[in-house]
């Protein structure tokens, strides 16, 4: 089976370089083989996203500004994992409102993954809301999130502009390659919404995030 494996290594020194609003940017250098490495990362408070699904099969689809690469974005609703403590699914439901002014009935674990191992700590739970309806109350919205656009569009229509090149979130492109894999396998490999979430117990255990 493929699994991915803690290590733990002996830090031999740790020093954080940039104080941010959301992230950090540490340097640390740790006891690896017979010599020592040092890397500088960002540490992350993580987040979640979800993909909305309606009875048809439609996902929910938002397009928003991202400044630091100059582009409006498709994406799915997302949000931080910044309040210490929360459970990620709590955070889901939450954002999901917040954002698109939606609830759901049926959640499930899509996709756990690190967006940039190489040079950050963050992991993102994707997770498949079903059975949707409207919040009774929508949410205020500023910002970037002010002229956000909203769209219903069948899965086959997501997974084709992945795979065309056309959309190129991170978030985006996993949920929607993810979800075509499980409506093949008639949705059994899901993991309920409060499925563990091993990677993440790991990573908070070294103690350097802040959530």
């Amino acid at each position: 089976m493929l699994r991915d494996e803690p290590t733990d290594l002996p830090v031999v020194s740790s020093e954080r370089l940039y104080d941010g609003r959301i992230w950090d940017v540490y340097q640390q250098t740790v006891t690896y083989g017979d010599g020592t490495i040092t890397r500088d990362f960002v540490t992350h408070t993580g987040a979640v996203a979800v993909l909305a699904m309606d009875e048809q099969q439609r996902v929910l689809v938002i397009q928003q500004y991202r400044h630091p690469v100059r582009m409006r974005e498709w994406e799915i609703p997302a949000g931080l994992l910044d309040i210490p403590g929360e459970d990620p699914w709590v955070c889901a439901q939450r954002e999901l409102a917040e954002e698109v002014d939606l609830e759901a009935a049926t959640w499930h674990v899509l996709a756990d993954y690190a967006t940039s191992p190489g040079g950050s700590d963050e992991l993102v739970r994707i997770y498949l809301a079903r059975d949707v309806r409207p919040t009774a109350h929508p949410h205020p919205r500023e910002a970037e999130e002010s002229d956000m656009l909203t769209r219903w569009v069948d899965l086959d229509e997501a997974v084709n502009a992945v795979l065309a090149g056309n959309v190129g979130n991170s978030i985006f492109s996993i949920a929607m390659l993810t979800a075509e894999a499980a409506r093949l396998r008639q949705w059994q490999p899901l993991r309920p919404a409060d499925a563990p979430w091993p990677a993440r117990k790991w990573r908070d255990e070294r103690g350097l995030t802040r959530a």
